[in-house]
């Protein structure tokens, strides 16, 4: 991680932000197929189908290289051949692709990435997570909350009644006062859905329980031990986890309709 300089405050414009540590690093997910996108990634990866005319994995890169991380590291497997080849035109910042002969799942692609990743806090994102930030750009939001002494992950969670797209779930985590995260009780229902997005101790790695496992098995031990902890989005989040999702999202984001405008999309 480096300290940034200090930055244009984007609510009290000629006051300086004040210096943040920004982790160097990210990776983002895209082994996966979407299994709920049906004939639309039958030859197309999710992570390649567009919003806006942009490709969903273009939307997170925009993100990263806006808050200055130099190295992205990217998992494929599934069509991976279409992000590698999309992925090889792309100066922004480094690119690491670590291709999977079979998907790992979440947890367990980046642990087997885990030499590209560093010894130094990163960025995990989905491929498939569309946001706009509120007042402070999201990514540098968790990089001011990040307290290494007690979290192992910090993610971003968005409060399920604020949340755009084809969601119907009931719900992720609960938020405690102090920050850390619980889950939804069996049959229940919890206020905050995670978003795709966190920043975690390269130390949460450790002892992986298989070869091909979910990320939730790290999350799961790091609440039994109190460093699992959440940071709600002030800004807008899409759930696109279906056709109509992805629908919703690029009418709500094409230029030419849009309610929402994102700079980065006019770059």
């Amino acid at each position: 991680m480096v300290a940034s300089s200090t930055t244009d405050n984007p609510v009290m414009p000629g006051i300086a932000m004040p210096k943040v540590t920004m982790p160097r690093v990210a990776m983002i997910m895209a082994a996966g197929r979407g299994e709920r996108m049906r004939h639309l990634t039958d030859d197309t990866p999710k992570p390649m189908l567009e919003v806006a005319g942009r490709p969903l994995i273009d939307w997170v890169i925009a993100r990263l290289v806006e808050n200055g991380i130099e190295r992205i590291v990217v998992n494929t497997c599934y069509l991976g051949d279409r992000i590698i080849n999309h992925l090889s035109k792309r100066d922004e910042a480094e690119f690491v692709l670590v291709p999977e002969e079979e998907r790992l799942e979440t947890g367990g692609g980046v642990y087997n990435a885990r030499a590209h990743l560093g010894d130094e806090p990163f960025f995990v994102i989905n491929a498939d997570t569309l946001w706009l930030d509120g007042p402070s750009p999201l990514l540098r939001r968790l990089a001011e909350l990040w307290q290494p002494e007690h979290m192992d992950a910090l993610l971003m969670v968005q409060p399920s009644v604020r949340v755009h797209g084809d969601y119907e779930g009931d719900g992720d985590f609960n938020l405690e006062p102090d920050g850390k995260l619980s889950r939804r009780i069996e049959g229940g229902i919890a206020p905050f859905v995670y978003g795709g997005v966190q920043l975690i101790s390269p130390s949460i790695l450790a002892a992986p329980p298989a070869k091909a496992f979910s990320f939730n098995k790290y999350w799961d031990r790091s609440i039994e031990q109190g460093r699992l902890y959440g940071m709600p989005h002030d800004g807008v989040w899409f759930h696109v986890g279906t056709p109509e999702g992805l629908d919703f999202a690029d009418e709500q984001l094409h230029p030419e309709r849009a309610r929402w405008i994102d700079p980065l999309h006019m770059v």
